[in-house]
């Protein structure tokens, strides 16, 4: 399928509020909106003429690019390095004469990476995992998180972030599900949209990735998704679809998996019908890395083959060129390829780098100590937390509590200014096994909490014996048990047990101590059969370099919690839409075609569908304080629009996150997050807030038409604290609506 560059922009952008839905267009003729379509014309306008100006091995040139590692047995140990070669992720050489900069690209989902340690004594900010971003909802900080990534970036003299993780968390047992966001199209396009916003405002590529349907790291190469259009338009491409319009960024990175029977970085209903003509995506489609199997996925939109010497040959090579030759590939398409590639390295301002500030560390590790409180979730609190005054004495048990936090594994490992505490080499076979290297984050929970109840001792149990544990256990006022999941790419859990154990230890030490809080350092739900048992459990998720410090503000009370889950801990895997992971334990790279039952779904969704009681709801999280809502008014039009006034009616300064949702159609269930905000609040005070919801939130797909549509009836909405506890209703008589985007 041919594609042509689009010169000019859509006259009317959605803009996007607090809630993260589409208001209004903005007024055309505004300055804002001239300086923007002045930078995006003089884009195209400079992709085109100098993309006329290359001779075809310079085209050829910008569409493969290298993996930039030397390590032994990896690549080809002869390919001369050009001198400004970052050693990182991938590279992809300029064209000087024509001003034209390399693309010096580093893996940075949640900070900039160093893999292996390729650059020596490197460090940089590590944050806290997606989903811990994905728990304050709130894209502000996200915005701000992408900005502090791509600044530290650009200091190394990178220029592309392989960053936004956008993939829908399907299954909570993927091991990749800690880079991402939520399992809501809605949370997670605003949240990454955001971050990509960020990373651009720093003046560096951003990518939204993996496109599309990257639910399990399980045969990731071979796992066939398949899904009807308009449930996979409804779900995951949604939220690509939001992040997209409202963080622009320069690349989208295809997935490894196949959708739909065809390789997602070779498909051409995604790259080409659903990307480039539908949303009229204007910057380039990069593989990942060892993504492509063929010289023919140009044709079936891809712009750029990355880390080419992980695939069996460069494909966009010597094998497209003699396609070029043959007349089998078309030269308009490789010039659009180079154009889309071009136009993302004017638009976002590689082409024109100026010198930057000096980074300020320590302001980004406030930043990075932030963002871990407010993505701490309190689950359960029976009174237990803040921790009281009159605690002489603290037992903390759990592996590596005296020394670090745990970080979750794979190519977003980051090595932060303070450095691991303790490696512990896993392996493992396939691909990613090297990359199974558990680490702990220098920071010690046990310094922390100490530091944070001067007036108590702290005593450090490790955690290896039931016994032991609960011998600690008894001699303290108050236990804290933390366990430990690592999740790592290219492995998934077969289970949502914690291993080694460590179900035993919070059994013994809550037996021994009716004071018990269990804080979670993991990358996904886990199942909690020890649950009844404890008093307060707090989900840390992976914490970042600040961890230790956030937990221990937050079990202090310091810091008032104001997390609210992304993803769903349901009761037990048979909650879930797969019960056992489809070829899980098989050979890697063994064919599975899974079919994905749930469609659009996702999460919450399901759970109400199929009327599921989940162990703890999307959405949930508590407080030390208490707020109230009231005032609920509903009105429609093209749109459903509320307002509605929260108070803290509780005795402390704290932040709340009312949500909105979706609940039925003329009585039918149709579960949907439709907007949320969160809200600082001093005791006492109110605030009220008003919502223009995203009319794709309230409408099905038709792909008859290729349509969103909106149908005629009333519709149910709820307010509430999460998505199995409303506390306002109201509803609308809506009427029937048809629209493109």
């Amino acid at each position: 399928m041919k594609t042509k560059i689009r010169t000019l922009l859509l006259l009317c952008a959605a803009v996007v509020g607090p809630f993260g839905s589409a208001l209004h267009a903005k007024a055309p003729g505004s300055a804002s909106d001239r300086a923007a379509q002045h930078r995006e014309t003089a884009a195209d306008r400079w992709a085109a003429e100098t993309e006329a100006k290359m001779t075809d091995d310079e085209r050829f040139s910008l569409i493969h690019g290298f993996m930039a590692l030397r390590i032994p047995g990896f690549g080809d140990p002869n390919l001369v390095w050009p001198a400004d070669v970052v050693p990182g992720a991938g590279y992809v050489p300029g064209i000087p004469r024509l001003g034209v900069p390399s693309l010096r690209e580093t893996d940075a989902s949640l900070g900039v990476t160093n893999p292996f340690g390729v650059r020596k004594d490197d460090t940089a900010t590590a944050l806290p995992a997606g989903l811990a971003l994905g728990a304050t909802f709130d894209p502000e900080m996200a915005r701000r998180g992408g900005y502090l990534v791509a600044s530290e970036a650009r200091a190394r003299n990178f220029n592309v972030l392989l960053g936004g993780g956008m993939n829908l968390t399907r299954d909570p047992r993927n091991g990749r599900n800690f880079e991402y966001i939520s399992e809501d199209p809605l949370l997670s396009g605003l949240m990454g949209g955001a971050a990509i916003r960020g990373t651009q405002e720093a003046g560096v590529i951003g990518t939204a990735k993996h496109f599309a349907l990257n639910s399990n790291e399980t045969n990731r190469h071979t796992w066939d998704a398949t899904i009807g259009e308009a449930a996979l338009r409804e779900s995951d491409l949604l939220a690509f679809q939001i992040a997209i319009e409202t963080g622009k960024p320069g690349s989208i990175m295809c997935a490894y998996n196949l959708v739909n029977g065809a390789k997602a970085c070779g498909n051409d209903f995604l790259l080409n019908r659903v990307l480039k003509q539908d949303w009229r995506y204007k910057g380039w489609v990069m593989s990942d890395w060892g993504a492509v199997s063929s010289a023919d996925f140009a044709a079936k939109g891809l712009d750029q083959q990355s880390g080419d010497q992980l695939d069996k040959q460069v494909w966009f090579g010597a094998p497209l060129k003699a396609k070029l030759a043959d007349g089998s590939f078309d030269h308009a398409r490789l010039s659009d390829m180079v154009r889309r590639i071009l136009r993302s390295m004017k638009a976002v301002g590689v082409t024109e780098w100026t010198a930057q500030k000096p980074v300020d560390m320590a302001g980004h590790a406030a930043t990075a100590l932030e963002i871990a409180r407010r993505g701490i979730v309190l689950l359960k609190n029976d009174g237990v937390l803040p921790l009281a005054a009159s605690a002489r004495s603290i037992a903390v048990i759990g592996e590596k509590a005296q020394i670090g936090v745990l970080s979750g594994g794979g190519s977003s490992q980051g090595l932060p200014p303070k450095g691991w505490a303790a490696s512990d080499p896993i392996g493992g076979a396939g691909q990613m096994g090297s990359w199974r290297i558990a680490r702990w984050f220098a920071g010690a929970p046990t310094d922390a909490i100490a530091a944070a109840a001067p007036g108590a001792k702290v005593e450090f149990d490790p955690g290896l014996y039931p016994q032991a544990a609960a011998a600690a256990a008894a001699r303290a006022d108050v236990a804290i048990v933390f366990v430990n999941k690592y999740e790592v790419e290219g492995s998934d859990s077969p289970d949502l047990a914690l291993p080694r154990g460590q179900d035993a230890i919070i059994a013994a030490v809550a037996k021994a101590n009716p004071n018990t809080i269990v804080v979670l350092q993991t990358g996904n739900p886990v199942a909690m059969p020890w649950r009844d048992q404890v008093k307060a459990i707090v989900a840390a998720w992976y914490p970042g370099q600040e961890g230790a410090q956030a937990i221990a503000d937050v079990l202090t009370g310091k810091v008032n919690p104001s997390g609210r889950l992304p993803i769903t801990f349901p009761q037990s895997v048979e909650q879930l839409p797969r019960t056992t992971i489809p070829s899980f334990g098989t050979p890697e790279n063994t064919p599975v075609s899974v079919a994905m039952t749930e469609g659009a779904d996702v999460g919450y969704r399901w759970f109400a569908r199929k009327g599921l009681a989940p162990m703890y709801a999307f959405g949930h999280g508590l407080s030390y304080t208490h707020f109230a809502y009231s005032g609920l008014s509903v009105s429609g039009g093209k749109t459903l629009s509320v307002k509605l006034t929260v108070r803290n009616a509780g005795p402390r300064a704290g932040a709340d996150v009312p949500q909105l949702y979706l609940q039925t159609i003329d009585g039918v269930v149709e579960p949907r997050l439709l907007g949320f905000e969160r809200v600082e609040l001093a005791p006492g005070e109110s605030r009220t807030i008003s919502l223009a919801v995203d009319p794709r939130l309230l409408a099905k797909y038709d792909t008859a038409t290729s349509r969103w549509q909106i149908k005629g009836g009333r519709y149910g909405v709820t307010l509430a604290r999460s998505a199995t506890d409303p506390v306002l209703t109201g509803s609308v008589t809506m009427t029937p609506r048809r629209f493109a985007r």
